[in-house]
């Protein structure tokens, strides 16, 4: 398959491996992070607060997922935060960022 649809997939992608050493990030990803994608190589943990660091640790160390909302600049984002495995064996963590509308429709399904 043919991946390049990553690169302009419309929210950011970041992927890490289980030491927290980025990976890949998409164009989008790269766009919005300072330095881009030079700190491809570099360990998220040091691109982060104190408050964030903490638990980004977490995260690698138990292989958790972390899902949550934000609001940035007006903006209010859902971030997903999900391990990633090879051969079953966890491998890191992808993290998406996605615009959440402001008129985004709800909807309940049953079965």
């Amino acid at each position: 398959m043919d991946n390049r649809w990553v690169q302009e997939f419309p929210g950011n992608i970041s992927i890490c491996d289980k030491d927290g050493i980025l990976l890949e990030l998409n164009d989008r990803a790269a766009a919005s992070t300072e330095g881009g994608r030079s700190i491809i190589g570099t360990n998220i943990l040091d691109c982060h607060p104190e408050g964030a660091r903490a638990k980004l640790a977490e995260m690698l160390a138990s292989g958790q997922a972390n899902v949550y909302t934000i609001e940035k600049r007006g903006l209010k984002k859902l971030i997903y935060q999900a391990p990633w495995t090879i051969d079953g064996q966890y491998a890191g963590f992808v993290e998406l960022s996605l615009e959440i509308p402001e008129d985004m429709p709800h909807f309940i399904r049953q079965g």
